[in-house]
């Protein structure tokens, strides 16, 4: 079943499948390969990034503040490599980020000049006591399969 959650999230959680996925993306594209071949690679093998892809410029031209959250901390790395390809400015709490390096990131997003526009949030470490008012829009990248984990 996890690996069935992997396919669903994004292929480069199964090993092996990020380099096979860029060498056939590379094989159909003209050469020299593209600047961004990486990015492309990244986005179109998932329908979900495709999606946030889209939806991201949206929500910061309008200036919105986004929490995303992921079940799985591999997912908010290969989000986390999204966002700086994208040049998107961001802040990250999992399971890692202890103590006062999580309140120092919590503090930079929720500023008022704060340039961070989206928060990436492991599920289990990023929902039990914090307050991230400052953002104005919630995704949840991958659902639990407890909806009670999803909603606190």
């Amino acid at each position: 079943m996890m690996e069935l959650r992997k396919c669903c999230n994004h292929p480069y959680l199964i090993n092996g499948a990020e380099e096979q996925i860029v060498a056939e993306l590379r094989a159909s594209l003209p050469s020299p390969a593209p600047p961004d071949l990486a990015l492309q690679a990244l986005v179109r093998s998932a329908g979900k990034l495709v999606l946030l892809d889209k939806l991201l410029p949206r929500l910061r031209a309008g200036g919105h503040k986004v929490l995303v959250f992921s079940q799985m901390v591999r997912c908010l790395d290969i989000l986390e490599d999204y966002l700086i390809q994208k040049r998107y400015p961001y802040e990250r709490i999992d399971g890692r980020v202890r103590g006062n390096l999580r309140q120092a990131a919590i503090d930079r997003f929720s500023r008022p000049d704060s340039d961070r526009f989206v928060f990436l949030l492991c599920t289990r470490a990023g929902g039990l006591g914090i307050n991230l008012t400052a953002a104005d829009t919630c995704i949840i990248f991958d659902s639990d399969w407890n909806p009670q984990n999803d909603l606190q």
